[in-house]
């Protein structure tokens, strides 16, 4: 497979803010890729000189081999971005608003497809309702619609699922594989990490404008494998000193790492002979979660409070 987004040494500074810091990576035809960061780390930046909204203090960027500054016309016609905000003109329909972004790339009598995207993202309903009477949601499905229109090679959705339902996310990334399956790029911003855990094959880390991880999803979670067990006590804070040592205390549950499963019976012995019993038990995994906060804070230490009541 060839090169779909190739990136040389970008940068970008705002004054002395440096958004963009050096970024050199390439994307695959085909690959379904995420852009991962914390506010403020540069994805937006970045994307935003992708498609040509902002242009880059120095090196390269290109698209389907088109250099976005000297190709500008045919990287646009092969890139496709859902941005963050809601934009849109509040004069028009739904149908209307496709037809005229399907004109902006010339792309003429292509109603088939537009009533396929139309269906595809449960728009079909709201064909001929005037945008402004739509809700965020519905907008938000718009925004996606618009970009998919002229059928890009490369698709870019920068926080698509942002403050939806779980009904849309269903709907989009049931739609978005199937796009990817036939052979389309996609690049996935979020801060849904489970979203990009599940999706993306590929995955880069964005920290303060540089690249701080890059490898395939698989990988990270590898090299960050680590097991936990939480414990709830029916004595609560009672534990032997030894044992104490070995934990961190979280919201009730006492919190302990192990470099094997085979340290699971011995410590549960342990615990057995300080005269305590158990409430509650959970082993739990890495996941991309625990990767991105690991490579963000440089720690590796247990220190993340996750939604199922455990520090890992």
């Amino acid at each position: 497979m060839g090169v779909a987004v190739s990136l040389q040494n970008v940068r970008k500074a705002f004054g002395a803010l440096r958004a963009i810091d050096g970024i050199s990576l390439e994307i695959e035809e085909g690959e379904f890729f995420g852009l991962l960061g914390p506010n403020g780390a540069g994805k937006t930046t970045l994307i935003s000189c992708l498609a040509g909204l902002a242009r880059a203090d120095a090196g390269k960027l290109s698209v389907m081999g088109f250099d976005v500054v000297g190709d500008y016309r045919e990287t646009r016609r092969r890139l496709g971005i859902v941005p963050q905000e809601l934009v849109f003109d509040p004069f028009f329909t739904v149908r209307e608003t496709l037809r005229i972004q399907s004109g902006y790339f010339g792309v003429l009598r292509n109603d088939a497809w537009i009533d396929e995207l139309l269906e595809n993202l449960d728009l079909s309903q709201k064909a001929d309702v005037n945008m402004r009477s739509l809700s965020g949601g519905m907008k938000r499905r718009v925004l996606i619609a618009q970009a998919l229109v002229h059928k890009p090679q490369v698709i870019v959705l920068d926080e698509p699922t942002a403050g939806v339902d779980v009904e849309l996310r269903q709907i989009l990334w049931q739609f978005i594989r199937r796009l990817n399956r036939e052979g389309h790029t996609v690049i996935l911003t979020t801060h849904y990490l489970e979203e990009a855990e599940s999706l993306c094959g590929r995955i880069a880390m964005l920290n303060r404008g540089r690249v701080v991880a890059l490898d395939t999803t698989r990988n990270l979670l590898a090299e960050n494998a680590n097991r936990v067990l939480s414990m709830r006590l029916k004595n609560g804070n009672i534990l032997p000193e030894a044992l104490r040592s070995r934990s961190v205390l979280d919201q009730g549950h006492w919190v302990f790492r192990l470099d094997a499963l085979e340290d699971i019976e011995p410590l549960l012995a342990a615990v057995r002979e300080s005269a305590q019993v158990f409430e509650e038990l959970q082993l739990l995994q890495t996941d991309l979660e625990d990767v991105f906060v690991r490579v963000m804070r440089g720690n590796d230490g247990i220190g993340k409070s996750d939604e199922k009541g455990a520090t890992v």
